[in-house]
């Protein structure tokens, strides 16, 4: 007999060797709203399937956890590539981005026609049917080989490049009915967990709809993205030029030495980018009728918000203008006046961290033509300083503010609108693991961040983890919201990042203790980046924004 802990009661059980989660699940009574999806076992989580032989620390997961969507998510792709795949038996389906609370997935349904709503209509009724039949997801654990062997012949071409090039000698991979595919965790047990979903006509393609995660019930509220519907075009465009649409094709170009050439062809494109956003502030601030002064510059966190501010003021001045820059950071209240979250710990991410009034009047002043001595934030203290540090606007300045809330319209209401230029950046994956595999936008910034926190000794993995919650919560609340109103997007991810990021996260992940929660993610993010062939930092340069995550070396 084993003993089991669950965490969700606090009390113990003693099961037979071999007895399933989804079974253990069940013998505890505790608040179930929502169906359980998943599971963390002595904090790594696993699917419903997972059978136990020893003692342990059991955590049931439903949708309102990330894990728990995570497991949804993944089978609800997999819903949807079956059903596509008995409709048009030679159809390629790509699910492309998470966009609009959804994701955005391409249909080439192998007869040169495009997609319908009848088409739509007749997947939506496979998948449902599918749904109320309660159809297995059935898990096979195979050599890769076989694995290979099994979509070499089903023409997933794109999973077989990824599994020659992961190092892996077993993997395990899924069926549902006759359909094969490959995820890079688990599943659901099956379809019958699936109740909530929609599927759209959207944009030449179909845009999948997953539950909201507060209320699993409901299905997430659509939000129109065009200009991040942009970014992703563009993204797809460049991929498809070079030939580099998945991990597996990064992967194969590594392995052939083109490392190099990559990170040459990445760094041209974001600073090409770069150019033509100073060249378009440029043009406008010598119009009449929209004379821009004031360049706000936005992103959540580790998105690279200053190297763009210093790499855009170098192209500002080739442009023959003169910026001027300052963060919002300095304009922080005393550490003592700073709103609290709920616990009773500064809440840095509330808009009311930034004294926007006095702020506001230092604006005003600037683009009057006044000198403005403007504070500097001790972070140490904790309090605002005035160290001397004096602007005033030439007839050729720009000034250029960076910040979480620059692009908050409460913070610059008292600038005439025609002045502002307003910039988002943001950490969009430029590729996916393989065509039904979409990575996470938010993991490129959390390791990013765990690297940087790590090697500057400001927190721990385990400290950064665990605070990464809170930070996603306040992105979604103060600064997400103005994304969509933004003059331009910039993007900065890189093609070959996750194989750079690889080398540094995976001794600084293997610090997190296996007895915190905390693992559970650092779990997680090991196993993703070991899909990815490595890349050395050497070559990245110095002004790369890469660097201000990963440091500058020797």
């Amino acid at each position: 007999m084993n003993k089991i802990y669950c965490k969700n009661t606090g009390t113990f059980k003693e099961f037979k060797e071999g007895t399933s989660l989804l079974d253990i699940a069940g013998a505890f009574e505790f608040d179930k709203p929502y169906p359980i999806l998943a599971a963390k076992v002595n904090n790594v989580t696993e699917g419903l399937r997972f059978r136990v032989y020893h003692n342990l620390d059991v955590e049931f997961l439903d949708y309102r956890t990330y894990s728990g969507r995570n497991y949804y998510c993944r089978s609800l792709c997999f819903l949807l590539y079956n059903a596509v795949r008995d409709l048009f038996p030679k159809s390629c389906l790509r699910i492309r981005r998470p966009i609009s609370k959804g994701y955005y997935c391409s249909v080439d349904k192998g007869d040169g026609t495009p997609l319908t709503e009848s088409d739509a209509d007749a997947i939506r009724a496979r998948m449902r049917s599918t749904v109320e039949a309660d159809v297995p997801f059935r898990r096979h654990e195979a050599q890769v080989g076989d694995a290979i062997e099994v979509f070499r012949r089903s023409g997933n071409l794109d999973k077989v490049k990824l599994l020659e090039t992961c190092g892996e000698v077993y993997i395990t991979y899924y069926t549902l009915g006759d359909t094969s595919d490959y995820y890079y965790d688990e599943l659901v047990p099956s379809a019958g967990y699936l109740q909530t979903w929609s599927v759209d006509l959207y944009k030449g393609g179909l845009l999948l709809r997953v539950p909201d995660r507060h209320h699993p019930e409901d299905l997430a509220p659509f939000f129109e993205q065009p200009k991040t519907f942009e970014v992703f075009k563009e993204l797809d465009k460049w991929n498809s030029i070079m030939n580099l649409r998945n991990v597996g094709d990064v992967n194969e170009s590594i392995l052939r030495g083109s490392a190099t050439d990559l990170i040459q062809i990445a760094e041209a494109l974001q600073e090409k980018k770069i150019v033509q956003i100073a060249e378009d502030i440029d043009t406008r601030h010598d119009d009449p009728e929209s004379p821009v002064r004031l360049v706000l510059i936005t992103g959540p966190t580790s998105s690279g918000k200053s190297t763009f501010c210093k790499r855009l003021s170098v192209q500002l001045k080739a442009c023959g203008l003169h910026p001027i820059s300052f963060s919002t950071d300095d304009y922080f209240v005393n550490r003592l006046d700073t709103p609290r979250l709920p616990d009773g710990s500064f809440d840095f991410d509330n808009f009311d961290t930034v004294d926007h009034d006095y702020l506001q009047k230092d604006l005003v002043k600037l683009l009057r033509g006044e000198e403005v001595e403007v504070p500097e934030f001790n972070f140490v203290t904790g309090l605002r300083e005035f160290n001397g540090k004096k602007l005033r606007l030439g007839e050729r300045s720009v000034l250029l503010i960076e910040g979480i809330h620059a692009l908050n319209p409460k913070l610059t209401e008292l600038v005439p609108e025609r002045e502002k230029y307003r910039i988002f950046i943001n950490t969009i994956t430029s590729i996916s693991l393989d065509d039904h595999n979409c990575i996470p936008t938010s993991d490129n910034r959390l390791l990013r961040r765990i690297i940087r926190d790590y090697l500057k000794g400001a927190f721990t993995a385990q400290e950064t983890i665990s605070n990464w919650p809170n930070i996603r919560r306040a992105e979604v609340k103060w600064i997400y919201p103005f994304q969509e109103d933004a003059d331009v997007l910039f993007n900065s991810s890189y093609l070959v990042e996750f194989a750079v990021l690889r080398t540094h996260a995976e001794r600084i992940l293997a610090t997190v203790p296996k007895n915190c929660k905390e693992y559970s993610e650092a779990h997680r993010l090991l196993k993703f980046l070991h899909y990815f062939v490595p890349v050395s930092d050497k070559e990245i340069p110095s002004t790369s924004l890469l660097r201000g995550f990963i440091g500058y070396g020797n």
